[in-house]
């Protein structure tokens, strides 16, 4: 290896100057370093192939910073993005110019809100932004906001549903946007519904659009909140469903179901709907068929103590309460009798899937009150 001298002695000066963080723009072959008083370039003059003499600066910057040419990928390769990633001074992963470190930051245990901001400087990407999002030392932060806003700018841009479901989900958290941004990413899915997704699971109970308690409600109000002021679970996720957050939340479930695009939102909108009755189900996770469960919530109703006080407090929500269990278990297992055999997405999928669809859009409407 054998650096332009130029370039050896420019790299080494910046260097003994603690820079913050390193990115490498590999297209202009210009060095970019990040400090306490701005930033810095540094062209590079290569004496040999682009390739090459970008992997002989990067030996330099690991031999500088790790002690070792070979530094990073020993250290890295297995446990990049397992956020598992323990050094003692993780901020020295930045100075690499790698942009696997700078993933290997973002996915740090030991992310705080200021290595956020170097690892953004050196490295603006969508996956990046989702991942620190993920963490709530950097939602409380200064970057939570300033990365929710680049997301929702780059959401035009993203074409996966998983990732757009992904997005809003962590954006809408609270403390990230105004409510003139939530308003209009609320108006964007109406015309691409995996939007909605994002708002049934980070806004359940503070949907843009609210509607009216349930008809239900009106007669049986008073002994759920009986019950739910002496602390019984379903009375309370009962009380929830038939209220105005409830039924708003219920309508717009019905909207990402009745017109799935693929099957990431399917699979995606039942979990979050499994997280949304969970109290219904206090023993975890359920796979089973919609069949599977509607036979199981029969003898729910009559065994379980919690739903069987509701039950005789408010015999006629009998079949609302059976729909509470019957959607706690949303899973993979209510669509895998037909997944399993397609990977068809848009209207074919939705003609596939429209025997499980029936029954279990079925429970939702008994919920809001539909024949």
């Amino acid at each position: 290896m054998e650096l332009a001298p130029e370039d050896a002695l420019r790299l080494n000066v910046m260097l003994a100057n603690r820079p913050q963080a390193v990115r490498i723009d590999e297209s202009r072959m210009i060095l970019h370093a990040l400090s306490e008083k701005g930033e810095m370039e540094i062209p590079l003059n290569p004496t040999v192939k682009d390739e090459l003499y970008l992997k002989w600066v990067r030996e330099l910057l690991s031999t500088q910073v790790l002690g070792t040419p070979a530094g990073y990928p020993l250290h890295l390769q297995r446990w990049t993005r397992m956020g598992h990633l323990r050094l003692e001074n993780v901020e020295e992963l930045l100075l690499l110019g790698e942009p696997e470190a700078v993933v290997a930051v973002v996915y740090s245990e030991d992310l705080t809100d200021e290595l956020a901001r170097r690892a953004w400087w050196a490295m603006e990407d969508a996956d990046n932004a989702r991942q620190m999002l993920r963490n709530p030392r950097i939602v409380a932060g200064e970057m939570g906001p300033k990365l929710a806003r680049w997301l929702v700018e780059f959401l035009p841009f993203e074409t996966e549903a998983e990732k757009i479901m992904d997005t809003v989900t962590l954006v809408l958290q609270p403390g990230l946007l105004e409510q003139g941004v939530r308003d209009e990413l609320w108006k964007r899915a109406r015309r691409k519904n995996a939007f909605y997704v994002g708002f049934l699971a980070s806004l359940p109970d503070e949907l843009p659009e609210q509607g009216t308690d349930s008809i239900l409600l009106a007669s049986c109000r008073e002994p759920l909140e009986r019950l739910v002021q002496a602390g019984n679970p379903v009375a309370g996720l009962l009380l929830r469903t038939l209220s105005t957050p409830g039924q708003a939340w219920l309508k717009t479930l019905g909207k990402v179901l009745e017109k799935p695009v693929n099957q990431d939102v399917v699979n995606r909108a039942l979990e979050v709907v499994a997280g949304y009755f969970a109290a219904a189900r206090p023993e975890g996770p359920a796979d089973a068929t919609i069949e599977e469960l509607q036979a199981e919530a029969e003898s729910w109703v009559q065994q379980a103590p919690e739903a069987r006080v509701v039950a005789e407090a408010c015999p006629g929500l009998v079949p609302q309460l059976k729909a509470l269990r019957v959607l706690s278990g949303s899973s993979y297992g209510v669509v895998r009798p037909v997944f399993r055999k397609t990977d068809a997405i848009g209207t074919l999928m939705r003609r596939k899937l429209q025997p499980v669809m029936e029954p279990y859009l079925g429970q939702v409407a008994l919920l809001l009150g539909q024949p």
